[in-house]
């Protein structure tokens, strides 16, 4: 297999490495995958997250550690370890779907590669275009708000809506980023922030809890957000807090618009009600582990309920950027999604 490079993803000298993103912003640092039962690790982990980026990675660990093994029991084994390791993410289903399809071939561990380059590959030009679309919508001056992290740390390319965001910042649009730090595990505060102040685009890091006072003073103009898994019908699922950013801005009357490739499409799933919410480990919420060490301010064996993900319903939609183009909600209720 070829080399392949991304900011999170990395495939050199037949060896793959990913970015540990549990460690930004303080500090980068290359994890070299040893295994498949590791790379599960790694996504469980949150050292690699994002819908993309997971289906990639596992797709290119599958590529790597099934080599030489004659076994397609064994194969198949490990291709199911990887699947089930995020229940949220589509794309990383549709990735080991796409090499599975190929498991009874003579020559499976060849099309096994080419798929998992394929995917690295089409993911980029999938940003590039999102990118486009969705800056076109970006107007000088604006203030945008977006939730948790969407940009080169969660795909091969230039991200999904923090993509857009750059693009419209690379036009020459004058343009402010409010950053919801994004609890319980801080992907905005620590990782948007992070590849915004690389990009040299002006910010500001807010609460959560402050997304409905800074509408309120006019301070946002647009809402870009991520996907980790869209209906057909329009609603998505995305990291928790989503939700409550779209009823706020259907409220106050700001465009609200989640970016997200084809690739995040689950065609099986008709409404955001059939998409299954991963429930993710109580210390996230009792308090707070990272380089720093961990600190917990909770009592120690307090109750949690940690949903990773909430549904946005399309009635909260402006419309949906993606890369076949941008769909309004009307087109999203008339069925646009099933005919990509």
């Amino acid at each position: 297999m070829r080399d392949l490079y991304s900011l999170a993803i990395r495939f050199t000298n037949g060896e793959l490495y990913i970015l540990d993103q549990q460690l930004l912003p303080q500090e980068e640092d290359l994890i070299l995958v040893k295994g498949v039962d590791h790379m599960v690790e790694i996504i469980q982990m949150l050292k690699i997250r994002g819908a993309p980026a997971i289906g990639i990675s596992a797709g290119l660990a599958l590529a790597r550690f099934s080599m030489g093994i004659e076994d397609r029991a064994k194969v198949r084994s490990m291709a199911l370890k990887l699947r089930e390791s995020r229940p949220t993410a589509i794309n990383l289903m549709v990735i080991i779907d796409r090499m599975l399809a190929h498991l009874e071939k003579e020559n499976f561990h060849q099309r096994f590669e080419e798929e998992a380059v394929k995917a690295f590959e089409e993911d980029i030009e999938l940003c590039d275009r999102m990118a486009e679309y969705g800056a076109q919508l970006v107007e000088d001056g604006d203030g945008i708000l977006t939730h948790c992290n969407t940009g080169r740390l969660v795909t091969a390319g230039v991200g999904t809506a923090l993509g857009v965001i750059f693009k419209a910042h690379e036009q020459g649009k004058k343009i402010h980023v409010y950053v919801d730090e994004t609890r319980p595990l801080l992907q905005g505060g620590r990782l948007t922030a992070w590849e915004l102040e690389q990009a040299g685009i002006p910010y500001s890091i807010i609460t959560d809890s402050m997304a409905a006072h800074m509408m309120k003073l006019g301070k946002i103009q647009k809402v870009f957000v991520g996907s980790d898994r869209v209906a057909v019908n329009g609603d998505f699922a995305n990291k928790i807090g989503t939700y409550s950013l779209s009823v706020l801005a259907s409220y106050h009357d700001i465009p609200f618009y989640p970016v997200a490739p084809y690739t995040t499409i689950d065609f099986d799933c008709e409404s955001g009600d059939a998409i299954p919410i991963e429930e993710r480990a109580a210390y996230e919420i009792r308090g707070a582990r990272g380089r720093f060490g961990d600190v917990c301010w909770a009592p120690v064996d307090a109750p949690v309920c940690n949903p990773a993900f909430d549904v946005s319903p399309v009635d909260n939609v402006t419309a949906f950027i993606c890369d076949k183009g941008v769909f309004s909600r009307d087109e999203l209720k008339q069925g646009a999604l099933k005919k990509l």
